[in-house]
């Protein structure tokens, strides 16, 4: 049973999202609140994720809804560096920020500024130490920036026991179509 979950997947720009009222962001939405709603009736504590655009904002924003009749959910957002998301424009800063003050925790891993790929090898190493499980919103047949998380959860699954749900594109598409 985890109780803390490393929620990540997709870049909004990976799924062509670039809108809020994106007709395809509410059966991402419908999807995570529904295996989030499993995992709390699990014994889910804690949802970790990043602050990265897409669907770990996104997925903030539908642990925060939750919170309303799950109370002991809690939210935390571990930035990878310290200048995360300074290159954005203002509209995804303040999207950044808005998320940042859901949250019930948010730290950066470090305090230096952003210098190499390994920063984000030792993200991934952190969030997977510090979380007993991942749900990812990814098709590994469709690759993208969560392939590098995957590959990361694989490589630990082969020395810990640690779960991963996939949220893949045939789940998001039999949601559209039942909806």
């Amino acid at each position: 049973m985890p109780r803390r979950i490393w929620l990540s997947g997709y870049r909004n720009y990976e799924l062509n999202i670039f809108k809020d009222d994106d007709p395809k962001l509410l059966i991402i939405k419908k999807a995570l609140r529904a295996k989030l709603i499993n995992l709390l009736d699990d014994g889910m504590e804690w949802v970790i994720t990043g602050g990265q655009l897409g669907v770990e904002q996104w997925g903030v924003d539908v642990a925060h809804q939750l919170q309303k009749d799950y109370s002991q959910l809690k939210i935390g957002i571990i930035l990878p560096f310290n200048d995360f998301g300074h290159h954005w424009n203002e509209n995804n800063q303040n999207k950044l920020q808005k998320v940042l003050a859901m949250s019930d925790y948010h730290a950066l891993l470090t305090k230096k500024p952003y210098q190499s790929p390994r920063q984000l090898r030792v993200y991934q190493q952190f969030m997977l130490k510090h979380t007993d499980g991942a749900l990812l919103v990814y098709d590994p047949e469709n690759g993208g920036k969560p392939q590098y998380d995957y590959q990361a959860i694989q490589a630990y699954q082969q020395q810990h026991c640690y779960n991963c749900q996939l949220i893949d594109m045939y789940e998001l598409q039999s949601i559209a179509e039942t909806w």
